[in-house]
C-alpha cells in the first residue's frame, strides 16, 4: 500500500457496473489488485487476488458509503 493511502476491498460477487460507476466517479481513487489470505472454509490459507479501490482516508470513507449503498439499491432492484 502507498503511504498515506488507504484501501477498501471490493466484496467478491460486486457488479461490475457498479465498480465502473465508482471508478468513473472519483478520479482521485484507482481500482487496485490486493493479495490477501483467506481464513475461512476450505480456503484456509489460501491467498487470492482481489480488487480494491485506493485514496484518501476521506474519500475511501465516501467511496465505501456509495459502495453499500449502490449494492443496498441494487440488492433492493432484484425483490
Amino acid at each position: 500500500m502507498t503511504e498515506g493511502k488507504f484501501d477498501l476491498i471490493i466484496p467478491p460477487g460486486v457488479p461490475r457496473s457498479i465498480i465502473f460507476a465508482i471508478d468513473k466517479e472519483y478520479d482521485d481513487v484507482e481500482v487496485v489488485m490486493r493479495k490477501r489470505q483467506l481464513y475461512f472454509a476450505n480456503m484456509e490459507g489460501d491467498s487470492r487476488e482481489l480488487l480494491a479501490f485506493r485514496g484518501t482516508r476521506e474519500r475511501i470513507e465516501k467511496v465505501q458509503e456509495d459502495l453499500y449503498n449502490r449494492l443496498d439499491a441494487f440488492i433492493s432492484e432484484d425483490k
